[in-house]
């Protein structure tokens, strides 16, 4: 089975307090895209997890997608159960697009099947809080308004732009964004309607900006198009636009060594859509 793992965009990341446990409180809309990974499962009978990359990033040996393999199969108690994975990864790590995330997921997702489990969503859910914030958005497939740590769900479809994307030089540490001194953790809360009125952005990005000057770099270029967002802690930045043709000449213009690529904004999974 061949499924994609795709990329997500937070349209706006807002920092409303922090836990006493150190994880803090949010509030985003999370969309999916068009642009993400492709895993390919093979099911083995010997009870071994493998990975096979088809790719140049440096990933470790047991990545958070074979991680929920893991995971699932502890749950269920079968040790005998095994897989091959063929992971062709073009979400670079560090660019806050959920990738290893989403790799979860469509994991989750594609042995649930393969193996024949049958285990209902909300019991998926439940596993994919337990790998990450970010993994139960992709599991639950909607476009969604997230809450508490990112993982309390809420429907949310919003427009799906084009976006032009673009990939600074910088791997972000998720972990040490969120643990800078100079983070702002009191964002008021706010509402759907606030979002629609453009009353929202990124709190991290100033912290990003700060230890990442190529990430200001890559957002300063894509404001001059519109309302330009960095995704998550970034690095990835991008901007809506209204045509595919728009945002492939933005990106071509792009400054010297940035990559990027054109996606569409998505209130559906092409995971979920893919398995249905």
């Amino acid at each position: 089975m061949r499924l994609p793992s795709p990329a997500k965009i937070n349209r706006f990341l807002h920092v409303t307090g922090r836990r006493e446990d150190g994880y803090h409180l949010l509030q985003t809309l999370f969309q999916f895209t068009d642009f993400g990974d492709w895993m390919t499962f093979d099911v083995t009978t010997d009870g071994s997890l493998s990975r096979e990359d088809r790719h140049a990033f440096s990933l470790p040996a047991a990545d958070l997608g074979l991680r929920a393999a893991a995971l699932l199969r502890e749950t269920v108690g079968r040790p005998d159960l095994g897989v091959r994975v063929l992971l062709e990864k073009r979400i670079p790590p560090g660019t806050g697009l959920g990738g290893g995330s989403s790799n979860a997921a469509t994991t989750l997702l594609a042995l649930n099947r393969l193996w024949a489990l049958d285990l209902p969503q909300a019991q998926l859910l439940e596993l994919a809080r337990q790998l990450g914030a970010d993994v139960p958005i992709f599991v639950a497939g909607e476009a969604a308004w997230a809450e508490g740590v990112g993982d309390e769900l809420t429907p949310c479809p919003a427009d799906e732009p084009w976006l032009a994307v673009l990939l600074p030089p910088a791997a972000v540490s998720t972990a040490d964004a969120f643990n800078d001194p100079s983070l702002a953790r009191d964002h008021p809360p706010v509402a759907p309607v606030d979002f629609l009125a453009g009353r929202t952005g990124n709190d991290l990005e100033s912290v990003t900006f700060g230890n990442h000057p190529e990430v200001e770099t890559a957002h300063r270029y894509l404001a001059a198009y519109g309302a330009a967002r960095m995704s998550g802690t970034g690095g990835a930045v991008f901007v809506p636009l209204d045509s595919a043709g728009e945002a492939e000449r933005i990106v071509a213009g792009a400054p010297p060594g940035m990559d990027g690529f054109v996606a569409r904004a998505l209130n559906s999974s092409p995971l979920l859509n893919a398995l249905n």
